[in-house]
């Protein structure tokens, strides 16, 4: 059965590069339909080397709404066609792209600090002033204060901005983040190191006229520990003016485990959390059932196994009857399993072993 143009149009969105230029070559109906703008809206495209992009597509580059680009930094030539790919996508500066997530494949090289990609990022949002998403979470380069300030000031239409990366150095201080805040006034999404926040920051977003805050993703790690913490007062004022806020806490293994209860304020509506510090958690996971009960939908633990740590799960799942998603990546009783089925109803899929088993472990589907 032959399908109508518009749906075959749809199909062909979801298709990374490679497998959309494949269907190009097919035949003439499949090719004409690859002009649709619609196929071109969400595109991941992937510079693994310098012959990664398929000659003769570069026309439709510009009509990407949505791009993943996703580059080999072990590959000088792959580094040079990402940013290739980057111009040809801002191209003419008619506002087509609105939003850009950047992911680094493979392994840096030594001393390679990513400023040929970073620095090419900025000189195409010359034109990109209506970029409105940017996730930079993929980059394990450290971000330095100019260039983030750079993006907000080229960018000043962006809604959601992410720059909690996996860096190893938090490089941007809470006064750039205050300006960001100021650069780009309908800010509503944001990815941080929490190092990055003061309270100064939160008194920006405080501010009558700011937008409501919807989510904040933050990183905790072990910059943390040089950073004024800040209180649960200043939490609960945030929580008070932005009502449907979000957020979205990770601790890293990094953070040093005195900092710990310093992060875990009660105020914060926690949303999920990642607790990835492999320190004992007993206080910390009886801590979580009490004070984010009514916001937790998903949580990820890395600890070591105890009967303790069985009953302060046993305790959480009867506390955190919102939960999705719970995983907890060390051995678990039986009891833990049945009390995260019974009393959390929406739960999705979970990752609760009774023994070892190989890695990486499977999760468990239910809905």
């Amino acid at each position: 059965m032959d399908l109508p143009e518009e749906i075959l149009a749809h199909i062909f969105s979801f298709l990374p590069l490679k497998d959309k230029y494949n269907a190009f070559c097919v035949c003439k109906t499949w090719s004409s339909i690859m002009e649709y703008p619609s196929v071109w809206a969400h595109t991941e495209v992937r510079c693994e080397s310098e012959a990664s992009i398929p000659q003769g597509f570069s026309t439709f580059l510009p009509l990407i709404r949505h791009l993943r680009l996703s580059v080999c930094v072990d590959e000088a030539g792959a580094r040079k066609i990402g940013l290739w790919v980057l111009r040809q996508a801002f191209a003419g500066g008619d506002g087509r792209l609105q939003a850009l997530c950047v992911n680094c494949l493979s392994t840096p090289p030594l001393f390679y600090a990513g400023q040929d990609l970073l620095q090419g990022l900025l000189d195409v949002l010359t034109n990109g002033s209506s970029l409105t998403e940017l996730d930079l979470r993929g980059i394990p380069f450290t971000l330095s204060d100019a260039f983030v300030k750079g993006v907000a000031s080229l960018c000043p239409a962006l809604r959601s901005l992410f720059i909690n990366n996996k860096s190893l150095v938090c490089g941007v201080v809470a006064g750039t983040v205050r300006e960001v805040l100021k650069l780009c006034p309908v800010l509503n999404t944001i990815g941080l190191f929490q190092a990055s926040l003061s309270q100064d920051v939160f008194e920006e977003l405080l501010l009558p006229q700011r937008p409501p805050l919807k989510r904040l993703e933050l990183r905790c790690e072990r910059s943390l520990k040089y950073a004024t913490p800040l209180t649960d007062q200043i939490w609960a004022k945030v929580r008070q003016r932005h009502p449907a806020l979000a957020v979205d806490l990770e601790l890293d293994h990094t953070l040093p485990e005195l900092h710990v209860p310093a992060v875990l304020q009660p105020s914060i509506p926690v949303r999920q959390l990642h607790l990835l510090t492999w320190t004992w958690l007993l206080d910390e996971v009886r801590l979580v059932g009490h004070s984010y009960a009514n916001t937790l939908e998903a949580l990820e633990v890395q600890t070591t196994p105890s009967k303790e740590l069985n009953d302060a799960l046993v305790y959480l799942a009867k506390q955190c009857t919102r939960l999705r998603e719970v995983h907890c990546y060390c051995v678990v009783s039986p009891e833990v399993i049945t009390a995260f089925r019974t009393y959390c109803p929406q739960l999705c899929r979970y990752t609760l072993k009774t023994r070892k088993e190989p890695h990486p472990w499977t999760y468990t589907i239910l809905k």
